[in-house]
């Protein structure tokens, strides 16, 4: 209501929640930006397949959830799904039809404004440094999840379904600078990569580009200029400074139901975060017991899944006590 007071603008239309869904299915569109945060985007995501050309996607937890029913949800291949992600669109710009000769790719990673700290270090640290993120500019669950490093287990995850990689082809690499965004390395001892300046301007306008057939390049203040150009550093990250890679490693992957609790219990702690009820160095350690409750749903449903979620969600608020 706030919104529909003080948005003068006659092209923008403000639309509860709840008629979201009725008004996607009865328009069907071109493109479409699907950029709600959090898992509750589930929510929309079915209502967008089939009834929009080009979908593209920011948000992460949408793709952990119920990345594996996204050909079920397009069954007349109608919608084309584009990844606005950086390391996503990146990777979209650098895979090979045929992944055999692929030996390993690699998601960049800045590391986080706590780079060169020890986890002992950053146990109590303030919720102001922790989203205060030295690249890029986003949201405090973004920036939260940047910190623990645990948006780039949800990317790996993203990479998975969406370009069909086996897991033991994925793998995580720091790299301050954040102009280079995915790494292909070939069996051949060749390597590919990408880079742009870490803007993510830059995706969506050659995102609406394609899905217009429209070649319009703006000018922007932010490129990488080769004439300013100093060094890219590489790191393999420490997993003693980032717990939440423990949990990731450990857990079994090939079961939906795995990475739904995953994304639920890490969007649940991270708000425990925010609110102040937690430390930054709790944060891993309910994901840990969180993941570990024995909770079971049919993943072969969206439905059930969006029900699965909340259901788990409000189960962890009693769980904790919080």
């Amino acid at each position: 209501e706030y919104l529909k007071k003080n948005i003068k603008n006659n092209s923008t239309k403000v639309i509860h929640k709840s008629d979201l869904n009725k008004i996607i299915k009865n328009n069907k569109t071109d493109i479409s930006i699907l950029a709600i945060a959090g898992f509750n985007s589930l929510e929309i995501l079915p209502s967008l397949f089939n009834h929009t050309k080009f979908l593209g996607i920011v948000n992460k937890e949408c793709i952990v959830s119920a990345g594996h029913l996204f050909k079920k949800l397009n069954k007349n291949n109608y919608t084309k799904v584009c990844p606005l992600d950086s390391e996503h669109y990146s990777l979209n710009n650098l895979l090979p039809q045929e992944y055999a000769d692929i030996k390993k790719i690699y998601l960049t990673a800045s590391g986080g404004p706590f780079l060169n700290k020890k986890f002992s270090e950053i146990k109590n640290i303030s919720l102001i440094k922790a989203v205060n993120h030295p690249k890029w500019k986003m949201g405090y669950k973004n920036s939260i999840d940047s910190a623990t490093l645990m948006n780039k287990c949800l990317e790996l995850i993203e990479a998975h379904y969406l370009f069909k990689i086996p897991y033991n082809k994925l793998d995580i690499v720091i790299h301050p600078e954040s102009l280079i965004h995915s790494i292909i390395e070939y069996k051949n001892y060749t390597s590919n990569l990408n880079y742009f300046y870490h803007d993510m301007f830059i995706p969506l306008f050659n995102f609406l580009n394609f899905a217009t057939n429209i070649n319009n390049f703006p000018k922007i203040n932010n490129k990488f200029l080769f004439n300013n150009f100093n060094s890219l550093n590489f790191y393999k990250p420490n997993i003693k400074n980032y717990p939440i890679l423990n949990i990731f490693n450990s857990l079994d992957k090939k079961l939906p139901i795995n990475l739904i609790k995953l994304n639920c219990a890490n969007e649940f702690a991270v708000n425990l975060y925010i609110k102040k009820k937690i430390n930054f160095g709790d944060i891993h350690k309910i994901i840990s017991k969180s993941i570990a409750l024995d909770l079971k749903t049919n993943t072969n449903n969206i439905n059930e899944i969006i029900r699965f979620q909340k259901k788990y969600y409000d189960l962890l608020h009693t769980y904790f006590n919080k």
